[in-house]
């Protein structure tokens, strides 16, 4: 009966720690109330003293009120870019794929071969990102373009025969790539030197094993890496090129220059700015690499009937493995 004569009883018991537990937490921190752990962490701009008085409304009134204040932002032309630009999706596109919860889901297709409209869709993404990059294989996406970077420099040292322990990452790139490719390389003993790959990589001599350049630049230099491309072929070091996608349809596609490598973004192509993702990264390369590629390869074989279709190929994972 006392259990269920107090509201709070439940959530104490299941979510939580309990008060003595806050006690010891509060103590460790040196403070003596949650009050004081809100003031100390909450910014004094948004804490508003006294609390907040918030009369009875209906969910229609409530909706109508909060219309009211977003009819106050203003809408300005962004000039920031970096790797994101606003687009134009189509309505079409937008109600039945992008707004379809049938279409995407977090969990990997343990028997993705069933649905082989969506195979064929892939395949055809894969081709896309073949045609527009130059290179002669691409998987069926990644999460981002700064983890497809990270993959990208692990990639190059696992088929690389450069003796370079180094990544020599393009200042040009945008500060959230190499963001991550810093992260990443951190754990795995990963020497990360970034600069201009025009006057800086002679003083590295031998030591890099690979480069991961930015075309156009984050600050939307096109500049020609032809040169560059060469030297570090010459040295056996590998070239990756993170790129963006759209610009290919004007620019030299990387894989006609020497890239090894191509990552980048899928956002350009009709996929809403969403406040910084989720978005779809892709990564080409050439078909040496297609067994240590990362992410899902769609691929074309034969069914029982003998007859072509999908399905996910050169995977090993416990859930792909055909016996």
């Amino acid at each position: 009966m006392a259990a269920s004569q107090s509201g709070d009883s439940f959530a104490d018991r299941h979510i939580g720690p309990r008060p003595g537990e806050i006690d010891d937490m509060l103590k460790t921190l040196g403070l003596a109330t949650l009050d004081d752990l809100t003031v100390k962490t909450v910014p004094p701009s948004i804490l508003k003293p006294g609390g907040y008085e918030a009369p009875p409304m209906s969910e229609a009134q409530a909706l109508a009120r909060l219309r009211a204040m977003a009819d106050r932002n203003v809408i300005a032309k962004t000039m920031i870019g970096m790797g994101y630009s606003g687009c134009i999706t189509p309505p079409v596109i937008l109600r039945n794929v992008l707004e379809n919860p049938g279409w995407y889901t977090a969990y990997t297709p343990y028997q993705a071969e069933i649905s082989q409209g969506r195979m064929e869709a892939l395949m055809n993404y894969q081709q896309t990102i073949i045609d527009l990059t130059g290179m002669e294989l691409a998987n069926a996406s990644l999460l981002d373009e700064g983890t497809a970077a990270a993959e990208a420099m692990t990639l190059m040292r696992r088929v690389g025969k450069a003796k370079g322990q180094t990544l020599f990452v393009d200042a040009g790139c945008h500060p959230q790539t190499i963001a991550v490719i810093e992260t990443r390389a951190a754990p795995l003993g990963i020497p990360v030197t970034v600069g201009d790959p025009f006057t800086d990589l002679a003083g590295l001599g031998d030591d890099v094993y690979g480069l991961v350049l930015q075309y156009p630049a984050t600050d939307g230099a096109i500049r020609d890496f032809r040169a560059v491309t060469a030297k570090a072929h010459d040295a056996g070091a590998l070239v990756t090129v993170a790129a963006d996608l759209l610009s290919l349809v004007l620019l030299t596609p990387p894989g006609e220059w020497g890239a090894d490598i191509v990552v980048g973004s899928a956002q350009r192509f009709g996929v809403p700015m969403g406040f910084g993702g989720p978005h779809a990264a892709f990564m080409a390369a050439k078909d040496a690499f297609k067994r240590t590629l990362p992410g899902r390869l769609i691929g074309v074989s034969i069914d029982s009937r003998g007859k072509p279709a999908y399905r996910m190929a050169l995977q090993t994972r416990e859930q792909h493995i055909r016996r």
